[in-house]
């Protein structure tokens, strides 16, 4: 039974509200002030966490515009460039990360970033991070997730085109490292992604198979895969976040602009709210509507000694009368007394 877990004092688990975070990847569009503008945006939309992405060009990848390293996919959103080009584009500058981390922390979010290899952990580490995120195209790299795991923090690790198998060596080896607080977030790796091509159900399997927590890393448009995915119980919600998809950059087109992100944060809440428990019966504030249930009542006045018929006693709002499952029972018995129409029937009536 996976169990909840804290991240910067906030506790993590299916007895909480999903927790919600604000990816800004690339979306500064390499403006320091651009950058802090959304991570303030963020706060006001209600978003518990902003991540960032730590990396360079030159971690990445090699400065080569050929081959495999040119993106020529026309489908894709970055076609036409090299992966150096891109990286250069979109990565967030490594003298940056205290400046935007020590925005996050005075609205009261939790800042973190996903590493892309050792040297970014070792910077981060400096910067006192309070959990790591391994993308969905590293989860396969098992020691750059020793390498996390192995300073003892939350680690969470999006599932974006892995297999069971994989996964299992990655959760084993980051287990193995040292990670004690772990969770798994279900992704598709497209961009954007399609409600169709989801697989939210995968949710509770993932959790029963893995032992911890689930999340959603998702990349639909708005928030009705991730409400739903609250219903199958995941316990994280990660979106990309921007100021306004109409000024551009690399992840824009797939990303929440501040209302969609308020209301996601408001909506996954409340689908946490409504799940509850397993519950029949009247709750608390629906035993005073009990009264407006249909009930037994005399309808026309009605001398002692009177057959009760379905002309004088008809099934009616309220429901103070006897349950309307006696009726056949009750026609053709006689009344002990006088009774005025609108009273309620009770066994006392009958003779």
């Amino acid at each position: 039974m996976a169990q909840e877990l804290v991240i910067a004092g906030r506790l993590i688990g299916r007895g909480h509200a999903p927790f919600v975070i604000a990816e800004m990847s690339g979306n500064h569009n390499q403006s320091l002030e651009r950058a802090l503008q959304i991570v303030d945006a963020a706060a006001r939309s209600g978003a518990h966490a902003l991540k960032i992405q730590t990396y360079t060009p030159d971690t990445m990848t090699i400065d080569l515009d050929e081959r495999e390293f040119h993106i020529g996919d026309p489908n894709s959103l970055w076609s036409g460039t090299s992966l150096y080009k891109l990286y250069g584009e979109a990565y967030t500058p490594w003298e940056w990360h205290e400046a935007i981390f020590a925005r996050a922390r005075e609205h009261g979010m939790i800042p973190f970033s996903s590493p892309f290899d050792a040297s970014a952990v070792d910077f981060l580490e400096s910067l006192n991070v309070a959990c790591y995120k391994i993308a969905s195209f590293e989860n396969t790299d098992l020691p750059l997730i020793r390498r996390v795991a192995a300073t003892g923090k939350p680690l969470i690790i999006s599932t974006g085109m892995a297999t069971a198998a994989e996964l299992d060596e990655s959760v084993r080896a980051a287990r193995q490292a040292g990670c004690k607080d772990l969770i798994l977030l279900k992704c598709t790796s497209t961009y954007p992604a399609t409600a169709a091509n989801t697989n939210i159900l995968t949710i509770p399997h993932m959790r029963e198979l893995f032992g911890c927590e689930i999340g959603l890393s998702d990349h639909t448009m708005g928030i009705g895969v991730s409400v739903a995915s609250v219903a199958l119980g995941a316990v994280v919600i990660e979106k990309h976040f921007t100021l306004d998809r109409a000024d551009g950059g690399v992840d824009s087109t797939f990303s929440m602009e501040p209302a969609e992100m308020a209301q996601l944060v408001l909506e996954t809440g409340r689908a946490w709210e409504a799940l509850g428990r397993v519950s029949y019966g009247p709750t608390e504030v629906e035993k005073k509507s009990l009264q407006y249930r249909r009930s037994l009542y005399v309808v026309q006045d009605i001398k002692a000694g009177d057959v009760l018929t379905q002309e004088n006693v008809r099934a009616i709002r309220p429901g103070l009368g006897l349950p309307t499952k006696y009726l056949e029972q009750l026609l053709g018995k006689t009344v002990k007394s006088d009774v005025k129409r609108g009273t309620a029937l009770t066994w006392e009536m009958i003779g």
